[in-house]
């Protein structure tokens, strides 16, 4: 049975992003997860060439950081910019791929190796976020960011992060963090892609459910 988190609700960043564009619509899984630890329940095993997309992922990471340091900036990649931001109600963790900074001013960059989605975007404004509040040592800087893909960037401003843009992320973590759990909307689209199984989420709706009826209407 799955486990209440000691600590009090958990949030990482990725749970948050298609639920706040519209992506997904159930935000139970995000609930769930969030409020659970991760060891006490079995997530769905995977079937993506985790191994293959790391390789791919750490090879652009590489070159993006390049290019920074090429344009004399200094650059800080992946675990040296984990973080975590504690607030009333949860805790938000994240892990930029890319942090550049020069003098006062920086770009967070965010690499992605596959199709591109309005998700990638808040993503980075998520961090944009998050980084100057949770890191000591980039407080001070002026931020804007980039999604990064194999063919093209994507510019973030740091405008992009406005009063608007706060309060539906401080809602929909207020709703990931309550003790009443989040509204479940199973769906055979969201439901291939979950990591919560059937034994903790009943109405999962498998990938080898029947997709068709068929009618004689027309």
């Amino acid at each position: 049975m799955a486990e209440l988190r000691t600590n009090g609700p958990y949030i990482w960043v990725t749970w948050l992003t298609k639920l706040l564009v519209g992506e997904n619509s159930c935000e139970w899984a995000g609930w769930f997860q969030a409020q659970h630890e991760g060891r006490s329940w079995t997530p769905v095993p995977s079937s993506f060439d985790t191994v293959n997309w790391q390789v791919q992922h750490t090879a652009a990471v590489t070159n993006c950081r390049q290019h920074w340091e090429e344009q004399g900036y200094t650059t800080f990649t992946e675990n040296q910019n984990s973080f975590t931001l504690r607030g009333k109600t949860a805790t938000l963790g994240g892990k930029p791929d890319l942090i550049a900074k020069n003098g006062s001013f920086g770009t967070i960059v965010d690499v992605k190796t596959g199709n591109p989605s309005p998700a990638h975007g808040v993503q980075v404004m998520l961090y944009l976020f998050a980084v100057p509040r949770a890191l000591v040592q980039f407080r001070d800087v002026e931020f804007d960011g980039k999604v990064v893909y194999p063919d093209h960037e994507v510019s973030v401003p740091a405008s992009a992060v406005d009063d608007t843009f706060v309060r539906n992320l401080s809602s929909l973590i207020h709703r990931l963090a309550s003790s009443t759990p989040a509204r479940k909307v199973p769906s055979r689209w969201e439901c291939q892609y979950c990591k919560v199984s059937s034994r903790d989420c009943p109405e999962r709706i498998e990938s080898d459910s029947p997709i068709e009826e068929i009618t004689d209407e027309f």
